[in-house]
C-alpha cells in the first residue's frame, strides 16, 4: 500500500567529512529501509501516564516502529503535518521523526542514517548513570579528590572539592581547559573563584569528566554500557558499536569527549524511554526516580550563565535542558530536550505525549530557531478530539 503523504521522506546529499561519510556508508550498506510493523509491542503492566496523553498506554515499538495511518487517530491534523513537510524542506534538516503514544506520527528524511549526536551525548550519559546511582556503584557525593582525579597542569584545591553531582549538573566550578571546544568556557569566571555547586556554566570539562567518572566508578567503557544498558533493551535498529571512538586533545585535558553515533529513529527510542519514565515493554530500563530527577530543573532560567542566558527559554537539569523561562508556552510545561551542535535534538513534550528526534548532518546547520519552528508546528497540529 502507498506510504501516506505525511510519512514521505526525501533524500539528503552525502557530506564529505570523515566520520559522517563513513557512518552514512555503513547505514546504506546495512539496508536501513523503514519497514512498517502492524503489531506493536505492548507492556503487560503499563506505567500510568498523565490523562493529557493519547490513550495508547503500554504501546512500544518492536523490531520496527508502527505508524499511524491517519494522524487524526493520534489527535493531530494530517493537513497540518503535510504542511510541515514543506517547512522542513526549506531548512537544513537531514531527518526528523515525531512519535506519539509509541507510534510514528511524522517522519521526513532518512531516519535510519547514522551520524554523530554532538552534545546530545551528554543527555544520554545522564540516563546511563541511573542504574549505577541506584545500586550505589556511583556515589554522587564523591569529590574529585576522593577519586584522586586530576588533569593536565593540575587542578586547584578548591576545584578538587567538586562532587560528581556538580559535574553532571554543570556546576563544578572547575574552569580547566576542555579537550574539545563547543561550550561556554570562554565566559568562565577566574579559576578558583567559585565554590563547587554554586555556579552554573556549560563546560565540556564537566561533561567529559562526568564520562571519565562513569568509567572509573563502574569499570565499564561508556560505549559498552550504551550497548548493554540502552541499545539492546530498547532494540536499536541501527546500532553499530564498532564505529564509536572518543576524541579530543589529550594535551589540553586527560578527559576525552565520548561522542555517540545514532540514527534518528533510535534517538526517538531514547526520547520515548524518557517519556515513559524509564520503562520499556515491562522492564524498568532506568529507574523512574532517576528519569524524573535528571529532567528536573537544577539551575533555573534566572540563574543561567553567562548572564545573557538568564530569563531565556531554558533552565538546566542533569545534562538535559528544561523549558523554564517566564514565557514558556502552556504545551511546553514540563518539556525538556537534549541539544547538540549543527542541529541534533531529542525533545520530549509530556503534555502531548510527543517525542521529536532531529538530525542535521554536518556541514549543514539547523539553528535552534528553525528547529523550534518544527516543534511549534507539531504543537499547533494537535487538534485532539476535534480533528
Amino acid at each position: 500500500m502507498p506510504v501516506p503523504t505525511t510519512l514521505r521522506s526525501r533524500e539528503r546529499p552525502s557530506f564529505g567529512i570523515g566520520l559522517v561519510v563513513a557512518v552514512l556508508v555503513l547505514a546504506a550498506c546495512s539496508g536501513g529501509a523503514v519497514v512498517e510493523n502492524r503489531t506493536p509491542a505492548t507492556d503487560p503492566n503499563p506505567t500510568p501516564v498523565p490523562a493529557t496523553l493519547p490513550t495508547f498506554d503500554g504501546v512500544y515499538p518492536g523490531a520496527t516502529w508502527t505508524r499511524f495511518e491517519r494522524p487524526e487517530e493520534a489527535g493531530f491534523s494530517g493537513e497540518a503535518l503535510d504542511a510541515l513537510h514543506e517547512y522542513v524542506d526549506g531548512i537544513n534538516t537531514s531527518a526528523v521523526m515525531a512519535v506519539v503514544g509509541g507510534r510514528v506520527l511524522f517522519e521526513h528524511g532518512p531516519v535510519d542514517s547514522l551520524s554523530y549526536l554532538a552534545s546530545v551525548r551528554k543527555s544520554i550519559l545522564a540516563m546511563l548513570y541511573g542504574n549505577y546511582v541506584e545500586d550505589g556503584t556511583i556515589d554522587l557525593e564523591l569529590t574529585l579528590a576522593d577519586m584522586d582525579m586530576d588533569d593536565v597542569g593540575g587542578l586547584l584545591p578548591i576545584e578538587r572539592r567538586a562532587r560528581v553531582r556538580d559535574l553532571v549538573t554543570a556546576r563544578s566550578g572547575v574552569y580547566h581547559e576542555a579537550s574539545n571546544p563547543g561550550d561556554n568556557l570562554d565566559d568562565a569566571p577566574e579559576r578558583g573563584s567559585q565554590e563547587p555547586g554554586s555556579y552554573y556554566l556549560y563546560s565540556n570539562w564537566d561533561f567529559n569528566a562526568a564520562g571519565a567518572v562513569f568509567e572509573r566508578l563502574t569499570g565499564r567503557n561508556i560505549y559498552d554500557a550504551l550497548q548493554s544498558d540502552l541499545a539492546e533493551p530498547l532494540g536499536f535498529q541501527d546500532w553499530n558499536r564498532s564505529i564509536h571512538r572518543k576524541s579530543g586533545d589529550p594535551s589540553r585535558s586527560r578527559n576525552l569527549a565520548y561522542h555517540m553515533v545514532l540514527s534518528t529513529r533510535d534517538m526517538a527510542r531514547i526520547g520515548y524511554l524518557m517519556l515513559r519514565d524509564g520503562r520499556w515493554r515491562g522492564e524498568q530500563v532506568i529507574p523512574t526516580e532517576w528519569a524524573e530527577e535528571i529532567r528536573s530543573v537544577v539551575t533555573p532560567s534566572e540563574e543561567m550563565n553567562p548572564e545573557a542566558l538568564r530569563g531565556g527559554e531554558f533552565g538546566y537539569g542533569y545534562m538535559w535542558w528544561i523549558w523554564d523561562g517566564p514565557e514558556t508556552p502552556e504545551a511546553f510545561e514540563g518539556a525538556y530536550t537534549g541539544r547538540g551542535a549543527y542541529g541534533q535534538y531529542i525533545t520530549v513534550i509530556p503534555e502531548l505525549g510527543l517525542v521529536v528526534a532531529h538530525k542535521t548532518v554536518p556541514q549543514d546547520v539547523t539553528p535552534w530557531d528553525d528547529y523550534r519552528g518544527i516543534l511549534t508546528r507539531l504543537v499547533q497540529a494537535h487538534c485532539g478530539a476535534d480533528c
